[in-house]
């Protein structure tokens, strides 16, 4: 890890002090970014120029400073603060029962003696912290008269495995699994399956027969950015979630423009849920099939800890929830630069590459055609998905992946294809302790530090620094322009 040490650390007062007292002495170009003064995170005094150092660039444990001149960098991207109301998870959750949007209070919508389903996320998704809302939802339901008999829990997992008794009272906590039914969607059980219909894209829906037997039925989740549907939570529960696999694997082959060789759709992305995203609309249409009665979606924030709860109408509540996402993490640009720094947020954000898709996705609105792109990910555990690593190391082409990927898709196969691609787009430069080898004939490029990393870039631009736009929250931080 290379370090740049200073002659003097800075406060603001002390900034703001030398400013007025002895303008005439520094250099203080480095303050501005044009108009605007940079955000503090440290500035320095070396040589009487006065310099602003930025964040570092996190890697596993380690950081890494961004050696780079202050006229060259366009722009820091910082998540955005919000003045949120301070409640506890399970106040979250009450109030936004009490304030149903756009739907009756969900004790008038169920009544006693109706079969009621509840449809939650399954293991991979516990940052939603489903066992503090399911218990408050269980009893809402009770308080309307509806019996445990009558209650049934699907957990979406979609093309997932199926879950252990452990995993499934983590989910909803002890009590609620001696009490209440809980079962797994199978999405290759055609048995449990049922026909509903075809979507106008010629997705055919098949859904869990369990969930459409009961009379209402209730979608629960958490929302976040989602580099397919735009948005986590909502309608998703329902597709991918309770879906039939040929409904899910039709549904996500929209992410694929029509015809071999056309590569990714570049409407299928992260923030973006209207009807140019062809993965969304399906979705939305196939969750209409099911006819939801209520939703309740919860936000979380680096932590994980729930900051908000939504419910009501499965559309409009879901809605809002992806509203507050996206004044929290989708942050205004400027400009698109030639060169792009950013990193997965270090430990446990990059433990690994699978992960550092949501990186790339923000990286890839911000970079400029062909330009440079570093990701900074320690990725010790590797790539953490098999059809990842396939996907990036297993092919020679782009058309021997894209046909894989067609003839067999996963999220996962998904991923390692937009690695691929954009790495044949961009320079793309993995600061990560992995190894050159692990990317086969992808144009990945790999080094050990970010030192390294800047000296490759120019290396592959011509001997030239590059203008540069840093996002030491990579994987949070979503560049948008007006």
């Amino acid at each position: 890890m290379e370090k740049r040490t200073p002659d003097r650390p800075l406060s603001v007062r002390g900034l703001l002090w030398i400013c007025r007292k002895h303008a005439r002495l520094f250099d203080v170009r480095a303050l501005y970014y044009g108009e605007k003064i940079l955000p503090r995170k440290a500035w320095y005094l070396e040589r009487n120029v006065i310099f602003h150092m930025a964040e570092p660039m996190k890697c596993g444990t380690e950081e890494f400073e961004v050696h780079l001149p202050p006229e060259l960098i366009a722009a820091e991207l910082e998540p955005n603060r919000l003045d949120l109301p301070q409640r506890t998870p399970a106040e979250h959750i009450r109030y936004a029962l009490d304030h149903p949007i756009d739907s009756a209070p969900l004790k008038e919508l169920v009544k006693a003696g109706d079969k009621v389903c509840i449809v939650i996320s399954d293991v991979t998704r516990r940052w939603q912290s489903p066992e503090t809302y399911i218990p408050i939802l269980i009893a809402e339901l009770e308080s309307a008269g509806i019996r445990d008999e009558d209650m049934l829990i699907i957990s979406a997992t979609g093309t997932h495995r199926r879950q252990t008794p452990e995993e499934h009272m983590g989910l909803v906590t002890r009590e609620v699994y001696d009490r209440i039914e809980l079962v797994d969607h199978v999405c290759t059980d055609q048995d449990n399956l049922t026909y509903v219909g075809t979507t106008t894209r010629g997705t055919p829906v098949w859904l869990d027969k369990r969930a459409l037997a009961c009379d209402k039925i209730i979608l629960t989740g958490g929302v976040v950015y989602h580099f397919m549907a735009g948005f986590g939570g909502g309608r998703k529960s329902v597709l991918p979630g309770i879906a039939g696999r040929e409904t899910i694997m039709k549904n996500h082959n929209l992410a694929l423009n029509p015809g071999i060789g056309s590569g990714s759709n570049p409407n299928v992305r992260s923030a973006n849920m209207n009807e140019t995203n062809p993965v969304h609309a399906d979705m939305m249409e196939a969750c209409s099939m099911a006819n939801p009665t209520f939703l309740v979606n919860v936000v979380v924030n680096d932590d994980q800890q729930i900051i908000a709860a939504f419910a009501g109408n499965w559309v409009t509540a879901h809605r809002a929830a992806c509203d507050l996402v996206d004044r929290m993490y989708g942050v205004p640009a400027k400009e698109k630069t030639p060169l792009v720094i950013a990193s997965a947020g270090g430990f446990p954000k990059d433990l690994n590459f699978y992960q550092t898709i949501k990186t790339l996705c923000n990286a890839l609105e911000v970079v400029e055609d062909g330009g440079t792109i570093i990701l900074v990910t320690r990725s010790e555990e590797g790539f953490g998905n098999a059809d990842t690593q396939q996907q990036i190391a297993g092919y020679p082409t782009m058309l021997d992946r894209e046909k894989a990927l067609r003839e067999n898709f996963s999220i996962g196969a998904f991923i390692g294809y937009l690695f691929a691609e954009s790495a044949e787009k961009y320079h793309m430069i993995a600061v990560t302790g992995m190894d050159q080898a692990d990317f086969g004939t992808s144009k990945i490029h790999v080094v050990k530090t970010l030192d390294e990393a800047l000296a490759l870039s120019r290396e592959l631009n011509g001997g030239k620094d590059l203008r540069a736009t840093l996002m030491p929250h990579g994987a949070n931080t979503l560049p948008k322009f007006a």
